[in-house]
């Protein structure tokens, strides 16, 4: 740069400042922001602060705003609501234009005016200018058309000046074609598929301001629900759960509801529906739920449904099943009705029988017919059985079958076919006489079977016996049972009595015989089968009697022969069919022996005497064993098993002793097998115990084989020998059942165990607390232990320092101490234990 230019730009710079500074030493007002047109756009809030620049500020009066009519423009009232546009002061000399929301209609001027120093007048003014800036009115962050339609992506825009609108899809600018159409109020796009999912761009641009806004918009493909076809037809049960789905696609996944009659089912009582899935559930079906069911499902793309219907079966209700009453041999009809759905079918079983009447006549008994209706309608079902010819045998209860798809039900209670008949006396025909001796009261009693109930009279020689008025004869009731109380003062009595039943379809005789009873005849032979010399059992023939009375025992009468008076003789009774045994008699002796039979009149006549002797004492009978054979197959020997491995328990019968005592019993077990069926000793493993006989006739044989077969031998001994032997075979159980004997052992040693622990562990208790009573409290009895100890060593010591007490009231008063602590610890061991 020159010298000439350099001086000429210092002058202008100087002269610049020079101006400015008496231009800032006028007056004036100043308006911030200080842009003179202030281009704002609408529906913005403005501030505008008006505030002096001069010297003396403490001048300034009347300061305030005026709009574009020169209104004064007020300020806010003190709690009002803020109006759109007023003033508010900040200081002094600041006061600011405040306008809420601006508007096209507030576009111009705005004044602001003071008085400084109350000569000169102050204005300053400000433009505000407006315009509208980029507003998106409908464009929703969130759009979804619908699959294969075409949809309009909305963008509506305004701007003033207008902006020009754009489109772009996941950051790429997108171009009109036949798919997307750039329209002014969105992009269109036509058939919309899945595929058009993504993030739309709106930009708008206005080119005169500058102004760039954008929207991005998510589109969201929805489809339309789908239901899958339900079937035209579902059965429930009455009184059971029931549930169906309805399967339904769309997207979003639709929410869906069950519909009858205008009813959502999701409100109705027992019932249920999850819309997710579409299930509905009913918790317990009734008839009345039945109908047409209609399945919606609903999302945002549209709505579609599908129709079903639900049919409830009704289990059979049995609601009439009538008793009746039918004469013998006449017509019987059995009606039982049923309802439900489908329509029960309805049949008959006699109770007790699981046997069902068929439809139509039966081919075991044509007597017997069933018919079966049903009404639709009034979905009742009617089951009639007829049977013809109605017999006593078709008395009874009969039970009322309906069944349906839903089930079967029983009538309760049974239906009863009464068959009326006449008086008969069939169950008395094999009836006895009744007898009676010495004058006793007999009784005849006489029932009739019948329906109704018969009444009943009583003849006598064909005299009514109600007006004979004997003494000796009286009717108790008169029916279905009646009593002829006869006593027969006389052996006229003893006759035949006529007892006559009546009732509406009939009569009927049954003729009753009182006879003498008479002591039995002698008995007809009385013959000794086994003889020994204590005993001798005897066969006897009984004396024929008149039925009705039988021989209820016989007695045997027998005495030493040597003896002559019967009045010393012993006596035996028996009841029939049991052994006649005399027992107790004396070994080589002679006796004499008369037998005779009793029935209820009394006992009857002796028979003839006989005479028989017992035989000189000798061996034992052999014994016989009383164990049970368990099997034996065809052709071979029987066995009798244990239920134990390793012992058995063979028990058998006193046999006579034959004038010695049994002393005692000899049993002989020998293992061995059976080839053939023929037995095979093992010799030189047999055992041989001796049983002493006291009460009991038994032995457990102990230490055997399991799963071996033993030959057992059994005699009895007395003081001249042996008994012939009995024998018997024995199996004994397998190896895996438990052995009682070893488990007895076994728990007797875990007793044994247990206790000895049990003590060992109380005394170890014991010592602990004594030591801890030591420790802690000197107590107990080691701590005396210690004590005496201690008290021994101190009296050695005096006696050798030879220190003699000062009185004997301190030894006193020591050996008291003494005293009280043994005390002490005494109690203390016994509160431990």
């Amino acid at each position: 740069m020159s010298l000439n230019q350099f001086i000429f730009l210092f002058i202008t710079i100087n002269l610049f400042s020079t101006f400015e500074c008496q231009m800032s030493k006028e007056p004036r007002l100043e308006i911030l922001p200080n842009q003179a047109v202030q281009r704002r756009p609408v529906n913005k809030p403005l501030v505008l602060t008006c505030s002096p620049n001069v010297e003396q500020k403490e001048l300034i009066t009347d300061l305030k705003w005026k709009d574009s009519y020169n209104n004064t423009i007020n300020p806010k009232q003190y709690g009002s609501q803020p109006p759109i546009i007023y003033t508010e002061s900040l200081n002094i000399n600041q006061l600011m234009l405040v306008i809420t929301s601006l508007s096209e209609s507030l576009a111009g001027y705005f004044y602001c005016s003071a008085s400084y120093a109350n000569s000169e007048y102050l204005e300053e003014k400000v433009k505000i200018e407006t315009f509208v800036g980029i507003t998106f009115r409908d464009a929703p962050d969130y759009q979804n058309p619908i699959l294969n339609s075409d949809y309009v992506v909305k963008c509506m825009v305004t701007a003033s000046p207008p902006a020009s609108i754009d489109w772009m899809r996941n950051g790429d600018a997108i171009k009109s074609s036949e798919k997307f159409i750039i329209k002014h109020d969105g992009l269109l796009i036509t058939n919309v598929q899945e595929s058009d999912d993504g993030i739309y761009t709106c930009r708008a641009a206005v080119i005169q301001t500058g102004e760039l806004a954008e929207r991005a918009i998510r589109l969201d493909v929805q489809i339309k629900p789908t239901v899958e076809p339900l079937e035209y037809r579902y059965e429930a049960i009455e009184g059971e759960e029931f549930s169906v789905k309805c399967l339904a696609t769309g997207k979003p996944p639709p929410l869906i509801q069950w519909i009858k009659d205008q009813k959502d089912m999701s409100l109705a009582d027992r019932f249920s529906v999850v819309p997710h899935n579409g299930q509905m559930s009913i918790s317990r079906v009734d008839e009345f739920d039945r109908g047409v069911y209609k399945c919606i499902a609903k999302n945002n793309a549209g709505i579609a449904e599908e129709e079903t219907r639900i049919d409830v079966v009704v289990k059979p209700k049995i609601f009439q099943l009538i008793n009746i009453t039918v004469p013998v041999h006449g017509e019987s009809t059995l009606v039982c009705k049923s309802r439900g759905w489908p329509v029960p079918i309805v049949t008959f079983r006699r109770y007790g029988s699981m046997d069902e009447f068929r439809q139509g006549s039966q081919g075991d008994d044509g007597r017997i017919t069933l018919e079966q209706t049903v009404d639709n309608e009034i979905w009742e079902g009617t089951g009639t059985l007829f049977i013809s010819d109605t017999q006593r045998s078709d008395d009874g209860l009969y039970q009322c079958v309906a069944r349906n798809k839903g089930g079967e039900t029983f009538g309760l209670p049974h239906g009863h076919i009464a068959v009326e008949y006449p008086p008969n006396f069939d169950h008395m025909k094999d009836l006895p006489p009744v007898f009676s001796w010495e004058e006793r009261e007999a009784n005849l009693s006489c029932m009739a079977m019948a329906f109704p109930n018969a009444t009943i009279e009583w003849r006598w020689n064909e005299r009514l016996i109600r007006e004979m008025q004997d003494k000796f004869l009286r009717i108790v009731e008169d029916g279905p049972r009646s009593d002829l109380m006869v006593t027969p003062a006389s052996r006229t009595y003893y006759s035949n009595f006529k007892c006559i039943a009546v009732n509406k379809l009939g009569r009927e005789e049954h003729i009753m015989e009182l006879r003498e009873g008479r002591l039995p005849p002698p008995v007809a032979q009385a013959k000794p089968i086994d003889v020994t010399a204590t005993t001798i059992t005897f066969e006897i023939i009984g004396p024929a009697y008149e039925p009705g009375l039988p021989i209820k025992s016989y007695t045997a009468q027998y005495k030493e022969e040597r003896s002559l008076d019967w009045s010393h003789a012993l006596n035996r009774t028996w009841t029939p069919d049991t052994p006649y045994v005399v027992e107790n008699l004396r070994p080589q002796t002679m006796y004499t022996l008369r037998f005779a039979a009793r029935n209820d009149v009394g006992l009857g006549q002796w028979s003839a005497i006989r005479v028989q002797g017992t035989p000189s004492r000798s061996v034992p009978q052999s014994p016989k064993i009383l164990n049970q054979f368990t099997h034996q197959e065809e052709g071979e020997i029987p066995i009798a098993s244990s239920v134990y491995s390793d012992k058995f328990e063979m028990t058998w019968s006193r046999p006579p002793d034959n004038g010695e005592p049994i002393d005692f019993y000899t049993i002989k077990y020998c293992p061995g097998s059976k080839i053939n069926n023929v037995w095979n000793e093992i010799g030189n493993m047999c055992n041989e115990i001796n049983y002493i006989a006291y009460t009991f006739s038994n032995q457990v044989l102990k230490d055997l084989t399991p799963d071996t077969y033993y030959q057992i031998e059994l005699r009895a001994h007395n003081a001249i020998g042996f008994s012939l032997p009995t024998h018997i075979y024995m199996r004994t159980a397998n190896g895996e059942l438990k052995k009682e004997l070893t488990e007895e052992a076994r728990i007797t040693i875990s007793s044994f165990t247990i206790i000895t622990i049990s003590i060992v562990g109380i005394i170890l208790l014991v010592i602990l607390i004594d030591f801890l009573c030591c420790v802690t409290n000197n107590m107990g009895i080691i701590a005396l232990i210690f004590q005496r100890k201690s008290h021994v060593g101190a009296t050695r010591l005096e006696r050798d320092e030879r220190r003699v007490l000062t009185n004997g009231r301190t030894e006193k008063r020591e050996l008291i101490h003494l005293n009280q602590r043994h005390n002490d610890e005494i109690i203390g061991k016994h509160s431990a234990v």
